[in-house]
């Protein structure tokens, strides 16, 4: 019983110490690729490379992480709460922008799993690799896919994006608050909301009822997902 409480205390703490020291660094240069999310766990792979520690013990000892990953799911409901004037004033761009952002992603890992020959375990991953992490972990096991495939193609996608889409953005003429908030939040999740907040309070709101809105869309398509994989 000690060495289970010493073992998950000890992996607790090591997640926070990678997570904090990530965040410091993040917000000394203050450089996207340096977001704590992929730097911490960069340190904390190198940690338990250096500790000798199997991954299935890590997995064992930080478990309060998933059940907290998974609990926060309810608390998306919060931005749609504080922005619903936001949001009804754009209530049809919103829609239809996250409607068509999210159906093209799902579109487009067709069309790459029938090009490279990606097999039923690969697609159910990387479909939701455009929402947030938690509920992609769902639909990725709803769907029949791998959750390790499902971090990588969701952490992979979010960095891509925030680091691409602002001169993406810039080079295609889109100036509206709304629009540069949505694209930001249904293409990178959480990175993308935190991203579009630096342009201003109405870009980041749009781009946390963007994260939220793809989420819920992504969700409701699973009945018809299940019967094309």
């Amino acid at each position: 019983m000690s060495s289970v409480l010493f073992n998950s205390i000890g992996c607790i703490l090591m997640t926070l110490a990678s997570y904090i020291a990530s965040l410091q660094v993040f917000r000394k240069f203050k450089k996207s690729w340096l977001n704590p999310l992929y730097t911490g766990t960069a340190l904390l792979i190198i940690l338990l490379l250096l500790g000798n520690i199997p991954l299935s013990v890590y997995q064992k000892g930080s478990s309060l992480f998933e059940l907290l990953l998974q609990l926060s799911v309810v608390s998306f409901a919060v931005p749609l709460y504080k922005e619903w004037p936001l949001m009804k004033r754009h209530l049809k761009k919103i829609f239809s922008g996250v409607f068509v952002g999210t159906s093209l992603g799902i579109f487009s890992v067709y069309i790459m799993s029938q090009v490279f020959h990606f097999n039923q375990e690969i697609m159910a991953s990387l479909i939701p690799r455009s929402v947030t992490l938690p509920v992609a972990l769902t639909v990725s096991d709803g769907l029949g896919g791998t959750t390790a495939f499902t971090v990588f193609f969701v952490l992979f996608s979010g960095l891509f994006s925030v680091m691409m889409g602002p001169n993406l953005l810039k080079w295609l003429g889109i100036n509206s608050k709304a629009a540069k908030g949505l694209a930001m939040g249904t293409s990178a999740q959480m990175l993308g909301a935190s991203r579009s907040l630096m342009w201003g309070e109405e870009e980041g709101a749009m781009g946390c009822i963007a994260m939220t809105t793809s989420a819920i869309i992504l969700s409701l398509f699973i009945p018809i997902l299940l019967l094309l994989l």
